[in-house]
C-alpha cells in the first residue's frame, strides 16, 4: 500500500543499537546516530521503543540476555564458587576482547558519568552493577555455609573485590589489552579465594 512504512525487525534494530550503546556509551549515541545505524526515521524509533533511554534499557537487557550475561551462567551452573569465580573471570576477559565487536563490558562503560539530565541512565547501570555484586557475594556466601570456604571467610569483601576485578578488566579491554595479558591475571586474582578455601 503507498504511502504505508516498510515493516522492519525490531530485534534486529534492538541488536544494532546495543552495539552502538556499547561502543559509544549512551552520550555518545545520538537520535541522529540511531536514525543512521537502525535506518529508521526517529519518529519510527520512538513509536517501537518510547524514547532513547528506554531503547538503551531494553538493549542492556538484550547485552544481559546474551554476551553480558556470562557471570549469571556461570554462578548458576558451576558447582563451586571458585569455578564459577574463574569462569566468570575467563568468559568476561574472551567477551570483552573478541574481534568484530565491541569491546569491554557494556554495563561498565556506558555511561560511568553522565550530565545531570541522564542521571537516571547512570543511575539505572549503577543499580545493575549493584545487583552484580550482589549475586557475587550471594553465591561466595552460600560457599561458606557449604563449607567450601572457612567459617571466617568474609563474603562481601570477597564479592566486592571480584567485582572490582571484572569492571577493571572492561576497563583494560576498551585500552587495548589484549586477552593473553587478561587472561594472565586470572591464576592470581584466583589465589584470594583459594586463601580462605577449606
Amino acid at each position: 500500500m503507498a504511502g504505508r512504512p516498510r515493516e522492519f525487525d525490531r530485534d534486529a534494530a534492538l541488536a544494532k543499537a546495543r552495539d552502538a550503546f556499547w561502543s559509544r556509551g549512551y552520550e555518545g549515541v545520538s537520535i541522529t546516530d540511531l536514525v543512521e545505524t537502525l535506518g529508521l526515521a526517529s519518529a519510527r524509533i520512538y513509536a517501537a521503543f518510547g524514547s532513547k533511554e528506554k531503547l538503551f534499557q531494553e538493549a542492556v537487557a538484550l547485552y544481559d540476555d546474551g554476551e553480558g550475561g556470562f557471570a549469571t551462567r556461570a554462578l548458576a551452573e558451576e558447582p563451586t564458587a571458585a569455578r564459577a569465580i574463574e569462569r566468570s573471570l575467563r568468559e568476561g576477559v574472551e567477551t570483552y576482547t573478541r574481534k568484530g565487536r565491541p569491546q569491554g563490558c557494556m554495563v561498565v562503560s556506558a555511561a560511568t558519568n553522565c550530565a545531570a539530565e541522564n542521571d537516571g541512565v547512570r543511575e539505572f547501570l549503577a543499580d545493575y552493577r549493584r545487583r552484580r555484586t550482589a549475586s557475587l557475594v550471594e553465591r561466595l556466601g552460600r560457599a561458606v555455609t557449604e563449607g567450601e570456604l572457612r567459617p571466617d571467610a568474609d563474603a562481601q569483601a570477597l564479592g566486592d573485590y571480584y567485582a572490582t576485578v571484572l569492571h577493571g578488566l572492561s576497563v583494560q579491554a576498551r585500552d587495548g589489552v589484549s586477552r593473553k595479558r587478561l587472561l594472565a591475571t586470572i591464576p592470581t586474582t584466583m589465589l584470594a579465594i583459594q586463601a580462605v578455601a577449606q
